[in-house]
């Protein structure tokens, strides 16, 4: 390989648009901006890339519409990098993590459960076989690397961006489903991608948007961010991702993961003796971007420890930035030919090298198959958590009633007033959005004082601002809303749809359940625990604290059931 060849393989880079050939006006004004070329296999053929990433229309890239057109777009992509002089196929990846917050293929794809409804239900096996059912479907549409599972420890109630992404709060438990996400992708041909490290559990910023600091002791920090990455190791994890995170404990000098020696060499590399494929987390989030210029962000990244560099900002700069380090000596070409190693390796071990190429027609019955709905609808069963149930109100009988879903969510609302609908109850939907006015809320509630119960849904109603320690705009309207429901004395349940702290700055409430997200499995289960057709069995993989700071309001490892008793690990 040439030098430019090699370092082309460091790259992974983004693609606009659905066919790797065809010139469309949208997609080709954005591969233009971009990479000064039209189409995906230009894009290919410009920077023999070591890999590409697939979004959906919410990043503009619109890659993924339906199984037939991803793989077939996965074909002509690998069939761009294996014309080459040197054929070497592509890693192609995305961020497929289950639940609501982070996944790239919809519908037809299955909607596996999250890491913290994962979390909730406690099965190492549910942990491989939801992995198994992605990786497959994945592997399908020819996706051979996930960006999954994500290894954080979310301790901290407030953290913006990781949240439900996380199994929980609990190293060992989080260590043990993340050893059994990787077993189960590995089982289905895709490379696993262990997140973020050394851990993004402990941030009030996101570093989308920032970059966060994570002032976790050293001993905090083998205590609780690294056990699931070690578990990961151990499991032989293909792929680690970094984090945009300041962990001065292990590097004084502040400079955030994704640039730290200490923290990507001396410590994944030398101290938890990783040899496998480091990846950056995406080097145009503001984590990087604030402090390095398009022309310093790879470079820094690369020195550090890195082996790929996902999504560099102004690509022609960054490839530019890091050929003439390499030609200058400052990266030497033993690190460079350390790194492209390890890519190769991984392809090879992946079978990319014997065929690349996926089955179009194969792709569509493999997406959505009746077996994985089925399994993820059994997983996600087991996840709801019954939080408070003071006034036994649940389980519902089946005495018609009639009842108001009301709060967050278009979908949501619409989906949890069907579940009830089938039920026999007679049901009256309305939508508040996130931040409902006090003029609607006053509607609303005038509404609900004539109804026989209230299911309200939220999203985020505990949320404070990490400078104020205020709520959030829209956490505050949702409070005042359930508050006002609550005044009317009409029997309120609350469901909390994404971060299970909600009740925690809630009014008293007839009954409060957690779904982890907001699937339409996850909203069939929580119409089954409403009235008894499933027993709740999901324990809080997090403690809810109090809104006070002085306490847990309900323990790690609570859970109601129907038999009365409390669930307790």
């Amino acid at each position: 390989m040439t030098v430019e060849e090699k370092v082309g393989q460091l790259f992974v880079v983004e693609v606009y648009g659905q066919d790797a050939n065809t010139v469309s006006p949208q997609s080709a004004a954005r591969n233009q901006a971009l990479y000064g070329v039209d189409t995906p296999a230009q894009v290919i053929g410009k920077y023999k890339p070591g890999g590409v990433i697939y979004f959906d229309t919410g990043r503009g890239a619109d890659n993924l519409r339906d199984p037939r057109q991803i793989a077939t777009l996965s074909n002509g992509l690998q069939l761009a990098a294996t014309g080459q002089r040197k054929p070497i196929p592509l890693l192609i990846s995305t961020d497929q993590e289950g639940g609501s917050l982070v996944f790239r293929l919809t519908a037809p794809a299955t909607a596996m459960p999250g890491n913290m409804a994962l979390g909730a239900g406690r099965s190492a096996a549910a942990a491989h076989r939801s992995a198994v059912v992605i990786g497959t479907e994945l592997a399908a549409v020819g996706i051979n690397q996930n960006y999954a599972p994500v290894a954080d420890v979310n301790v901290n109630p407030a953290n913006p961006v990781i949240g439900i992404r996380s199994i929980g709060e609990n190293p060992d438990l989080a260590a043990e489903l993340v050893a059994a996400q990787v077993d189960g992708y590995h089982a289905a041909g895709v490379a696993a991608v262990a997140k973020h490290f050394p851990g993004h559990g402990d941030t009030a910023t996101d570093s989308h948007f920032g970059l966060p600091e994570v002032t976790h002791t050293r001993e905090q920090l083998e205590a609780i961010d690294l056990p699931p990455f070690r578990a990961a190791i151990a499991r032989g994890v293909d792929t680690i991702m970094t984090a945009h995170v300041v962990l001065r404990s292990v590097d004084p000098s502040g400079a955030p993961a994704t640039m730290s020696r200490p923290i990507l060499t001396g410590l994944l590399r030398d101290e938890l003796c990783y040899d496998g494929l480091i990846v950056t987390d995406a080097l145009d989030m503001r984590g990087a971007t604030d402090t390095y210029p398009p022309n310093v962000a790879p470079v820094e990244a690369f020195k550090a420890g890195a082996d790929m560099l996902v999504l560099a900002p102004q690509m022609d700069v960054a490839y530019a930035a890091v050929l003439e380090a390499v030609r200058s000596g400052q990266i030497s070409n033993r690190r460079l030919d350390e790194s492209v190693y390890r890519i190769l390796r991984l392809k090879m071990r992946r079978g990319l090298f014997d065929n690349p190429l996926v089955d179009v027609e194969l792709a569509a019955t493999v997406v959505g198959a009746p077996q994985h709905l089925a399994d993820a609808q059994a997983i996600t069963n087991r996840t709801t958590t019954l939080v408070s149930n003071d006034f036994g109100l649940l389980p519902l009988s089946r005495e018609p009633r009639n009842v108001l879903v009301t709060g967050w969510g278009v979908t949501t609302t619409r989906l949890i007033g069907e579940a009830i609908t089938r039920r026999g109850q007679s049901v009256a939907v309305v939508e508040t959005g996130l931040t409902p006015t006090q003029a609607r809320i006053d509607e609303v509630a005038a509404l609900a004082a004539g109804k026989d119960l209230v299911v309200v849904s939220t999203n985020n109603a505990a949320n404070v601002n990490a400078a104020t320690g205020l709520p959030t705009p829209s956490a505050a309207a949702q409070q005042a809303f359930v508050a006002a429901l609550a005044a009317t004395g009409t029997p309120i349940i609350v469901s909390g749809m994404r971060n299970p702290y909600d009740i925690s700055r809630l009014p008293a409430v007839s009954a409060y359940l957690a779904t982890y997200g907001y699937t339409a499995h996850a909203i069939e289960a929580l119409g089954g625990a409403l009235f008894g057709d499933i027993n709740p069995a999901g324990r809080l993989p997090v403690t809810i604290p109090r809104s006070d700071g002085s306490g847990a309001l309900y323990p790690f490892g609570h859970g109601l059931s129907y038999d009365g008793l409390a669930m307790m690990m």
